[in-house]
């Protein structure tokens, strides 16, 4: 990849990762921590699991691109138990790992990024990546956030739980 395309690519999907963000974030400060233990089946992780997945990885991507590696997946700290704790850890990160990222130049926004031997790709892409990973997870939160005994926010329009229009009639 030419490093000028990786600026400006870089640039565009910066604007849309600060959107998403914001909207991760309410969905993780949504999730009581009260079901937690909640999950739909067997087969899937639990509320509070995916939770934590959704913040962390999302920032693990976020700094192997900027770093031009990636690194150990991050634990979750003792005293981050609750939706909110996750969705505050998670916007502290995150601004973080944004920031990171507008600074990096073109050479470096283009540079082969090796995922564990998995595949590699211009660091670039890995901001694309981290962003669908996170869209793709919060979906499965923020179904599993009314069963918690939560209530959904709105995402992308209002929600039954969140409505800035009011019934008439």
């Amino acid at each position: 990849m030419h490093p000028e395309k990786a600026s400006v690519i870089l640039e565009y999907t910066l604007h849309n990762a600060h959107q998403e963000a914001k909207t991760t974030a309410k969905v993780l400060a949504a999730a009581p921590q009260a079901g937690f233990a909640y999950k739909p089946s067997e087969k899937c992780m639990d509320g509070g699991t995916l939770a934590w997945h959704i913040a962390s990885t999302e920032v693990f991507f976020l700094e192997g691109a900027a770093n031009g590696a990636f690194g150990k997946p991050m634990d979750k700290p003792a005293d981050v138990e609750s939706g909110e704790q996750i969705a505050a850890w998670y916007e502290t990160h995150m601004a973080t790992a944004l920031e990171r990222l507008a600074s990096l130049t073109g050479e470096e926004a283009a540079r082969k990024v090796d995922f564990f031997g998995v595949f590699q790709m211009p660091a670039v892409a890995f901001v694309t990546l981290a962003t669908q990973h996170a869209i793709h997870h919060r979906g499965q939160l923020s179904a599993y956030i009314r069963p918690m005994g939560g209530k959904v926010p709105s995402i992308y329009g209002p929600s039954a739980d969140d409505n800035p229009f009011p019934k008439k009639g």
